[in-house]
């Protein structure tokens, strides 16, 4: 999200476009994948909010409304495809983009003859900070502290070898493949072979967040950070492959828009939703006992396929639409956007703001998912509206000013 305002590249190397080294162009694709990242991230990230003990209630497996409990009723079917179809999809769609960020920095760099990592560090550490602030001030689940140590870690793997970086990101595919399946093979003898329910909701968590204090929900989060911030160390080597791939993809020219970079997004369609989509059924149908496989190991394939779908609608569009522009707009100010929707949904659900997580908590999936859009209307209509008088979105401009220093 960082890289949102770094989608122009210096062309001359690569095909980034037809015009002489050291011009700088836009991949409008990039923006529209950002757009769509950030608002699907929402999509999975509204039923935390909303469900009972928000943040606490991921570790209890109670997220889901009354109505998803039950599948076989029409509320519980909706909340169950709306859920599956994003679920660890669009994040792993972000941190794609994220390493196609990266390897579009460090190409940048090398053209204008820079040394790498460079400016880069100052850039990871403001990322760490701003993810920090926004664990303990809004959501528990930031993705952005993570990130920015991967990001680190990758960035250096820029400087080796091709052979180096193939080989670590076979090694961490490898590993991450490994360690889910053998932790879902765990999980599954610990609870005796079922697949349904879990442990009961933590009540002091869903009083704390329907009715105590914002200063008691910041106390909370900081006491319990280890076990909060256990998801980017559980999904460290995923991270690690997953910003490889988007670095590998922005090579091979998958965003370009020529008839190379068509054929690519072909491709990941086929491949992604004819594999991601069978695997993605089967671990929703296997039941929670699959979670990590569902949110960890078939979402990325998903991922890809969904990137390579989103490619090849916008090859078929002539002239940029309305909602291509709105989803450009959410794109090139991705971070503001990230923070902003997490603050929204936090004012709607907690008792701090509306307590509507409480209040609506018998009305089935359908105001979870009307939140959802209403802000995704909020962000594609403020991010538009401020990219008309400015050229970065407001946590983009302090960031660009802070590295500037």
């Amino acid at each position: 999200m960082a890289e949102a305002a770094e989608t122009r590249v210096a062309t001359g190397e690569g095909g980034e476009g037809n015009a002489g080294a050291g011009t700088r162009v836009r991949l409008p694709l990039l923006d529209v994948l950002r757009g769509v990242a950030i608002l699907g991230t929402l999509m999975s990230n509204v039923w935390i909010f909303a469900g009972p003990g928000a943040e606490w209630g991921v570790l209890s497996g109670n997220t889901a409304t009354s109505a998803g409990a039950d599948s076989s009723t029409l509320a519980g079917a909706v909340e169950t495809v709306f859920r599956s179809l994003a679920n660890g999809k669009f994040l792993s769609m972000l941190t794609i983009l994220f390493g196609v960020g990266l390897a579009i920095q460090f190409r940048s760099a090398a053209q204008r003859g820079q040394p790498w990592p460079g400016r880069y560090k100052w850039r990871a550490l403001f990322l760490f900070t701003e993810g920090t602030v926004h664990f303990v001030l809004v959501f528990a689940w930031d993705v952005l502290m993570g990130y920015a140590v991967v990001a680190l870690l990758v960035a250096w793997l820029l400087t080796r070898s091709a052979r180096a970086q193939r080989v670590t990101w076979i090694a961490m595919g490898a590993l991450h493949l490994a360690a889910m399946t053998l932790l879902t093979t765990a999980l599954l003898f610990a609870s005796g072979g079922a697949t349904g329910g879990g442990p009961d909701t933590d009540t002091d968590a869903v009083t704390l967040y329907a009715e105590g204090g914002y200063a008691e929900q910041v106390a909370f989060r900081l006491s319990h950070a280890v076990v909060l911030r256990m998801e980017p160390v559980l999904s460290f080597a995923l991270l690690v492959f997953l910003f490889l791939l988007g670095v590998r993809l922005f090579r091979a020219g998958a965003f370009q828009n020529d008839a190379a970079g068509r054929r690519i997004r072909r491709r990941l369609a086929g491949w992604g939703l004819g594999v991601g989509l069978p695997l993605t059924t089967l671990a929703v149908l296997g039941g929670p006992g699959l979670f990590l496989l569902e949110r960890y190991v078939t979402a990325p394939v998903l991922a890809v396929g969904y990137l390579g779908l989103i490619g090849m609608v916008m090859d078929r569009l002539r002239h940029p639409g309305l909602l291509t522009s709105a989803l450009a707009s959410v794109g090139r100010t991705a971070l503001s956007c990230y923070v902003l929707q997490n603050v929204l949904a936090m004012l709607a659900c907690y008792g701090i703001g509306l307590g509507l997580a409480s209040r609506w908590a018998d009305s089935g999936p359908w105001w979870v998912m009307g939140l959802w859009a209403v802000i995704c209307l909020v962000l594609v209509t403020g991010a538009s509206l401020w990219l008309r008088r400015f050229e970065y979105g407001p946590l983009e401009s302090v960031q660009k000013r802070l590295l500037r220093r």
